[in-house]
């Protein structure tokens, strides 16, 4: 049984190699202490949570190969890991610049394919939601702030689309009598 997240970990949890052996029970606690994965790389931490995400996403224990899954509710377990590891991260280095991109580019990554599975399987997006903990808010419709500047470029766009579209209309009517004109010489010819 695997906590929901590594700070609740007790610091005797062993790495997931060393877990399952018999002699771990006879050795040492120094060991125990080495072997756990309080001891254990950023890299051996991620991957124990992304592995909880995973089993909390799953419909259920033998589901390795369903469509949502693989397709959606797989990557958005694995962002939400990163997530919270670059969160943590920057709680404890506030100034790191490239983390907080990451991070931010992490969390854009995920919120766009939430949206994808709200669209495509909803009941999926919420249980997604609820098992990860994850507040979806749909993105912000984009507005354009409106300037003197804006307003007059948008005007002049305008003037130009309409003048193309006149001069286009005469080629049109020009191109238009020329085929009457060849079919009703092509109608003579025929009389």
């Amino acid at each position: 049984d695997i906590p929901s997240h590594l700070d609740d970990l007790p610091p005797t949890m062993l790495k997931k190699d060393y877990a399952k052996l018999p002699i771990m029970n006879s050795v040492d606690d120094v060991v125990k202490r080495l072997l756990s994965l309080e001891m254990a790389s950023q890299k051996e931490k991620m991957k124990v949570k992304i592995q909880q995400l995973v089993e909390k996403v799953r419909r259920s224990p033998s589901d390795n190969g369903s469509f949502e899954l693989l397709s959606v509710s797989f990557p958005v377990a694995i962002l939400t890991a990163r997530i919270r590891t670059l969160e943590e991260h920057l709680q404890k280095h506030p100034k790191d610049k490239k983390n907080r991109r990451l991070l931010l580019m992490g969390l854009d990554r995920r919120r766009k394919m939430l949206g994808y599975l709200r669209r495509v399987n909803y009941s999926t997006f919420e249980n997604t939601c609820k098992e990860l903990g994850i507040q979806y808010s749909p993105p912000q419709p984009y507005s354009r702030r409106v300037t003197k500047r804006w307003l007059v470029k948008k005007a002049l766009c305008i003037k130009v689309f309409e003048e193309k579209q006149k001069l286009k209309a005469a080629e049109r009517l020009k191109q238009r009598r020329e085929w009457q004109a060849r079919a009703r010489a092509a109608r003579e010819q025929q009389e």
